[in-house]
């Protein structure tokens, strides 16, 4: 038995919730007000660091495999010292919100329209398209193909 309504409250709901969030203008939910923004080489190194401390006890799901497997094929960044490089870079760009943080160094664009069709709120903070070549540039340096 669903406990969800269908019925016009529910939309209403549904719908003022899509009107709430929207990431192309870093709004978003009440779940994520509390949430930090991490890259996919961030969570690579806590998924590996808890691989590696992870008692004999403690089974380590099927869920938790294919994620770590994921982010380490998908890690722009392979070692801590670029990951903590890249976090400085972009944390020291003081315009960026976290979440754009994040998707710059997931995305790794490799020029400023690029960045900016992908991350529609860079747009009206980079309105001079050096600063943000100049920042993809810097990120570009440690990354690793």
């Amino acid at each position: 038995v669903s406990t969800q309504s269908t019925g016009p409250m529910a939309q209403q709901d549904d719908k003022k919730q899509q009107e709430e969030e929207d990431a192309s203008f870093l709004i978003f939910g009440k779940d994520f007000e509390e949430a930090e923004c991490l890259t996919i080489s961030e969570v690579a190194i806590v998924l590996e660091t808890r691989q590696q401390s992870q008692s004999s006890e403690v089974q380590l799901t099927p869920v938790f495999w294919k994620t770590l497997s994921y982010v380490q094929k998908f890690s722009k960044y392979k070692n801590r010292q670029s990951v903590k490089a890249v976090r400085n870079a972009l944390e020291d760009v003081k315009k960026l919100h976290p979440f754009e943080m994040a998707c710059l160094a997931n995305l790794c664009p490799d020029q400023a329209e690029e960045a900016k069709s992908l991350i529609p709120s860079l747009e009206v903070k980079f309105e001079d398209d050096d600063e943000l070549e100049g920042i993809l540039r810097t990120l570009s340096t440690y990354r690793q193909n």
